[in-house]
């Protein structure tokens, strides 16, 4: 899956620098030009990064980032903040609400993408999946592509599969319908958003009784129980 990343600066010229660049090296880029407008696409899509200058209008970037941190959904994203004031307490105020790298204004583009490739390796090799997973007496082996309940094995779609590796590996954590649909879809798979619900049902009955460790999250998504 193609990394995504959000790009939130009022300076249009900056954005559109950062978009091209980024796209050259394979990014699938979305950009904001304020922070109310930031808050909706990291709801929206599932990003990989997130660059955020500290100056903007209606929400400034360390409320942006407060509430990011502060949104089940939207917690687990790496933060790049830009700030054109080099200041020590701004940077150490957004390290500390959640934020993983900071790079003062101006900046060369080249060491902005080098920083954006760095934090991503780190978090990929924090969030590496396991081959195996296990949520109570249920294991996923994600290698074999394989789920069994208590030693006996389940038949479950390709979708299913992917659905229930998907909570699994983030259990705890909400994934909003359309996250599921990324990690969901694939070559062979066609998923929309008004068939995840059916697919979900039916994990759960393949489940039987295990079938609640999937919650939903009303208004949301769905998550898997810790």
């Amino acid at each position: 899956m193609t990394n995504k990343i959000l790009i939130v600066d009022d300076e249009k010229d900056l954005v559109e620098l950062l978009k091209f660049n980024l796209q050259k090296e394979g990014f699938d880029v979305f950009f904001a030009f304020d922070g109310q407008t930031a808050l909706s696409v990291a709801e929206r899509e599932t990003l990989s990064l997130i660059v955020l200058d500290l100056m903007l209008p209606k929400f400034d970037g360390l409320e942006v980032c407060r509430r990011l941190k502060r949104n089940q959904v939207t917690a687990h994203i790496p933060i790049i903040m830009l700030t054109a004031k080099g200041e020590e307490s701004d940077r150490v105020v957004g390290l500390e609400l959640g934020a993983d790298d900071y790079v003062v204004k101006p900046f060369s583009v080249r060491e902005l993408i080098a920083r954006v490739k760095a934090v991503l390796r780190r978090t990929e090799a924090q969030q590496k999946p396991k081959d195996i997973l296990k949520v109570g007496d249920v294991v996923v082996d994600t290698v074999k592509h394989k789920v069994k309940v208590k030693g006996k094995e389940l038949d479950l779609t390709l979708t299913e599969f992917r659905l229930l590796a998907a909570l699994a590996q983030r259990r705890g954590q909400v994934l909003t319908r359309n996250q599921l649909i990324d990690f969901a879809r694939g070559t062979d798979a066609f998923v929309v958003d008004r068939t995840m619900d059916v697919h979900l049902s039916s994990l759960r009955k393949k489940l039987g009784g295990y079938g609640d460790l999937i919650e939903t999250v009303r208004g949301i998504g769905y998550r898997m129980k810790e």
